[in-house]
């Protein structure tokens, strides 16, 4: 007999994502039947339940998974690129959930503020990323716009480039925000010499650099906290 893929169907019902997501609702599922439910079907004798079980343990739980490039999704065995996009889509818009304001236009009254707009943007990316919030008078989000994606130990970026979109959005203050993939947020010399940089641009142009805040695993560094903005 030859192999086949193994659907939630073949399996008893006890063991049924689906079933059991119906009868108990999505929170009293494990994170490897959650998975399941996306993946829809196993592969060669896998069901979908031991495949996710497979990622779970191979990319390191769903933290890994989260930071899981297309590429490195579809070349797990069974998965392909039907599977890899439907994981990626699902925990983009987790991430994306996540950063939602139920309140529409937030407020970012401080530093926590902030970092909580884009914490599950930043903190699981390879490589950094410069992120500005750009704000009206009373510190409404008018945007959240991405300035620079750079490689794993930097990511360059000019006063010129965030200030040209404070402008074209009407910004009067300001905040970056940028990730370290170390996972460790201590500021380098160059965090430093750009947050004064941006100050100083800022007095220039007019707009008021609130806070440089860096991102790490789960953690971050406000430079305004520190008295560096």
């Amino acid at each position: 007999m030859t192999e086949r893929s193994v659907v939630i169907r073949d399996l008893p019902m006890e063991e049924r994502p689906r079933e059991r997501l119906q009868q108990y609702g999505a929170e009293m599922l494990s994170n490897a039947e959650l998975l399941a439910i996306l993946l829809r079907v196993g592969s060669r004798g896998e069901s979908a339940v031991r495949m996710a079980e497979r990622l779970l343990r191979d990319l390191g739980g769903l933290t890994g998974i989260a930071k899981a490039r297309l590429p490195q999704l579809c070349s797990q065995s069974g998965l392909g690129l039907a599977k890899g996009a439907q994981l990626l889509a699902a925990f983009e818009l987790g991430k994306r959930l996540a950063a939602v304001s139920e309140q529409g236009r937030p407020v970012v009254s401080n530093a926590e503020d902030a970092a909580a707009l884009v914490m599950e943007e930043l903190r699981y990316l390879d490589q950094e990323c410069l992120v500005a919030l750009f704000l009206d008078v009373r510190n409404q989000l008018i945007r959240k716009k991405t300035i620079m994606m750079g490689t794993a130990t930097g990511s360059p970026a000019h006063p010129r480039e965030i200030f040209k979109e404070a402008v074209a959005h009407n910004a009067v203050n300001l905040i970056v925000v940028h990730n370290h993939p170390s996972g460790d947020p201590s500021p380098s010399k160059d965090d430093l010499a750009l947050t004064q940089r941006l100050v100083e641009a800022g007095k220039l142009m007019g707009i008021h650099l609130l806070d440089h805040i860096i991102i790490g695993a789960g953690k971050f560094i406000s430079l305004g906290n520190l008295g560096k903005v």
